[in-house]
């Protein structure tokens, strides 16, 4: 057990370490059409979204971060208070730990005292049983759960896995389950591809957790004693490449974004190139430790006025709005977009 909690420990330090206060998820290169005429006040701006099909307040939410050690455990407890008194949902970090130690189920189902009614998703890789979601759902009382796409993670880790057989597991999970299911990546984003395969097992709800912010790569190659696999950090796409390229596939399918968000344009931006709603990890759990539980509260705080306010810049009234609002991609995201899309006609 000790082993594992070390890891979680070392997670959580090499994800502060590394955090960036400028992202490089080429958000910036993604230009907004502004009206100088919206005939709205900021009164009307109504950000309400959705996450895995359900209504939620507003349109981001604290992301899985950490969990299963003294240390991780705090930060959890923190957030969730940070999460009741905002009234945003969270996500909590993999539960996977205490599958494999029960004694430890107590130190994560704290998570929902803490927020007895606030929006709460689970957390398990896609290698876990149906059973074990179910049984990861119920430790706290989960409103929905998030199964997560590794393969990078896995390889690069020290003590990774290297079986990755999953779609049978998804399907049944998707198929099975009473709990709508969020499947997400680890910040290499989530391919067109993926996405088709995803959804040709039943996937309604994806985060596309693009390349931009925590780099788990880099966390991982960081753990290895000769930190050798350094040249395998830049593999993915962006997040405004992943938003991209998932508007060019044809399916049900609501996407969440997440990976390197920043600030609340960023979080705007995410939200014209086609998310539902927008995970934010890295930045929050920067400034928990940087600031203190107060201090997030009022930059969450900050954030929902921020939005208003951007939203009323645009012109737009709600989500749908900004869903139908054109961009000017910078030349890079163009020519990707053109390869994108030729790479999927000679596919399809």
């Amino acid at each position: 057990m000790k082993i594992h909690q070390h890891r979680k420990n070392e997670h959580l330090s090499l994800a502060e370490k590394f955090f960036k206060t400028q992202s490089s998820n080429q958000l910036d290169e993604v230009q907004l059409i502004y009206s100088n005429l919206p005939e709205l006040n900021l009164s009307d701006i109504d950000i309400r979204s959705t996450l895995v099909g359900k209504d939620i307040p507003v349109p981001f939410f604290i992301n899985a971060i950490t969990g299963g050690s003294s240390q991780t455990d705090d930060i959890n407890y923190k957030l969730s208070t940070v999460a009741a008194k905002t009234n945003i949902p969270m996500a909590c970090g993999s539960q996977s730990i205490a599958l494999k130690y029960p004694s430890l189920s107590p130190n994560f189902s704290k998570i929902r005292q803490l927020n007895p009614n606030g929006f709460l998703l689970g957390n398990l890789g896609a290698g876990h049983s149906y059973s074990n979601f179910n049984v990861a759902q119920q430790m706290i009382d989960a409103n929905a759960m998030e199964l997560h796409l590794n393969v990078s993670q896995e390889l690069v880790m020290p003590e990774g896995d290297t079986e990755f057989v999953w779609k049978d597991n998804i399907r049944e999970i998707v198929n099975n389950s009473s709990f709508p299911l969020l499947v997400k990546g680890v910040g290499q984003g989530l391919t067109p591809m993926t996405i088709k395969e995803l959804a040709d097992i039943g996937v309604k709800y994806i985060d596309l957790s693009g390349k931009g912010g925590t780099n788990f790569i880099e966390i991982e190659n960081r753990r290895r004693k000769q930190k050798e696999l350094a040249f395998l950090q830049d593999i993915g796409m962006t997040t405004a490449q992943s938003l991209v390229a998932a508007k060019l596939v044809d399916e049900d399918i609501s996407f969440t974004a997440s990976g390197g968000i920043r600030n609340s344009l960023d979080i705007v931006k995410c939200l014209v190139l086609g998310a539902d709603n927008v995970g934010i990890s890295g930045l929050f759990l920067h400034i928990l430790l940087r600031q203190g539980t107060e201090s997030l509260i009022e930059y969450i705080t900050n954030l929902k006025i921020e939005i208003k306010k951007i939203m009323l810049m645009l012109g737009c009234k709600n989500i749908d709005d900004l869903h139908k609002l054109p961009v000017i991609l910078s030349s890079e995201l163009l020519v990707f977009k053109k390869q994108m899309t030729e790479l999927l006609k000679n596919k399809g």
